[in-house]
């Protein structure tokens, strides 16, 4: 018995969403501009991230040491910064390779090159660029190596010089940014979803007025609010799903179009790239938005008129 009221409901749903071929076109068309804004916040969450992280791995502190500073001192330090928690990465630069990179730097400076080559020893000591895993945290960072200047050889400090402070402004600045970007991302999506989302659901209110007199009659036979409600349910699935799958065939060839600009434009981030390999993800998501929109909308919207 139930599972036969269940197919009615159905059948019913279907028949609705066939019969009123222009208003279930309208909902589809409306819950398909829906889920593209969704898809969009996606593809922008990962554009913004990408382009976030390029700028972040450009951003260092450079930790100088004494031309007396062992290599063992130095990698005893390496080993302290690597368990912080705050750090991402240490490289370490020899004096040798140091003195080789500022060579490179200034091969077209003869004069330079010439006064190198008179002095006795290599000036140039060993360097340690330290990578956080956030700007904002470079500072714990700096503080922390001023304390360490205690670790010397002897009497000495192998620190020579934490540039931190030289790039401090540049740091707060780009950490502002970040969080501005964040933010504002974050209000644009939601904005954007709650606009999208109100107009599917006052489309699928405008289908279902429609039916009015037709719920109207079912109420006075006796009709359950389950079974009123069931075929609107099922047809604002539909509608779902129709404008889930609409979606995911339109990103597939714009994607495809945008995916070597976004590439060039965005740190390597290829859209076509990123939505194939999470396509599963985007089904999920996108199909399961659409269900949920159109089930949930649908139900909401028969509400009013049960009481007819």
């Amino acid at each position: 018995m139930v599972w036969t009221s269940i197919k009615r409901v159905i059948k019913a749903g279907a028949v609705n969403f066939y019969r009123n071929g222009f208003v279930s076109l309208s909902s589809v068309f409306i819950m398909t501009i829906t889920l593209f804004v969704i898809g969009g916040v996606i593809f922008l969450s990962a554009t913004l991230s990408a382009s976030l992280e390029e700028i972040k791995s450009k951003v260092d502190v450079n930790v100088y040491f004494q031309t007396s500073a062992s290599e063992e001192e130095i990698t005893a330090l390496k080993g302290i910064l690597l368990r912080l928690p705050e750090v991402k990465d240490v490289e370490y630069i020899s004096r040798e390779q140091a003195l080789e990179n500022f060579k490179k730097r200034h091969e077209n400076d003869e004069l330079t090159l010439q006064a190198l080559e008179e002095l006795p020893d290599n000036p140039l000591g060993a360097v340690l660029n330290i990578r956080a895993k956030e700007p904002s945290e470079y500072e714990g960072i700096a503080n922390f190596l001023k304390s360490e200047n205690a670790l010397s050889s002897g009497s000495t400090p192998i620190i020579d010089e934490v540039n931190y402070y030289d790039h401090k402004t540049a740091i707060d600045r780009l950490s502002n940014i970040i969080r501005s970007a964040q933010t504002l991302g974050l209000a644009l999506a939601f904005l954007l979803v709650v606009v999208s989302i109100s107009i599917a659901f006052n489309t699928i209110r405008l289908a279902i007025y429609i039916s009015r007199e037709e719920i109207g009659v079912m109420r006075l036979v006796g009709a359950s609010d389950k079974y009123i409600r069931g075929p609107f349910v099922v047809s604002g699935v539909l509608y779902g799903v129709s404008a889930a799958l609409i979606t995911l065939a339109l990103f597939y060839p714009l994607t495809y179009y945008l995916g070597d600009s976004t590439e060039d434009f965005f740190s390597g981030l290829n859209v076509f790239r990123y939505y194939t390999l999470h396509f599963g993800e985007f089904f999920l998501i996108i199909a399961g938005s659409g269900i949920a929109l159109g089930a949930v909308s649908s139900f909401l919207a028969v509400r009013r008129y049960l009481n007819v």
